[in-house]
């Protein structure tokens, strides 16, 4: 069966950095698109940032642009979101989510929590 599980959150000082990891398995990673959501308190899910499957292309939504990047690594099927120069509004839970034969998947989450 799919799985995706999240790890990397934790409590960071803002200005600072955090990498979040998402082990993949049950479905043919190389060939899926991955995407990082997260979810802040009292607020919506939204999507942070998306990493084709092939060509290497990636997108950011605008408050992250700059400051994070995603990324891949195919042979280990895990995701990566290096998230740096970190504010106090990134804080929220983090999750994994790909979509398989039609079908939605998500991790269960990492919190990320920013604050001095």
């Amino acid at each position: 069966q799919v799985q995706l599980v999240e790890s990397g959150g934790g409590l960071v000082q803002p200005g600072g950095s955090l990498r979040l990891s998402c082990a993949a398995s049950g479905f043919t990673f190389r060939s899926s698109i991955m995407r990082w959501y997260r979810q802040a308190p009292g607020k919506e899910r939204e999507l942070v940032a998306a990493a084709a499957s092939i060509g290497g292309s990636t997108s950011y939504v605008g408050s992250v642009k700059g400051r994070f990047t995603i990324s891949r690594d195919n042979a280990k099927s895990t995701l990566y979101l290096q998230m740096n120069s970190l504010k106090p509004e990134d804080t929220a839970v983090y999750y994994c989510n790909a979509w398989v034969s039609g079908d939605v998947y998500w991790g269960q989450g990492t919190q990320v929590t920013v604050s001095s």
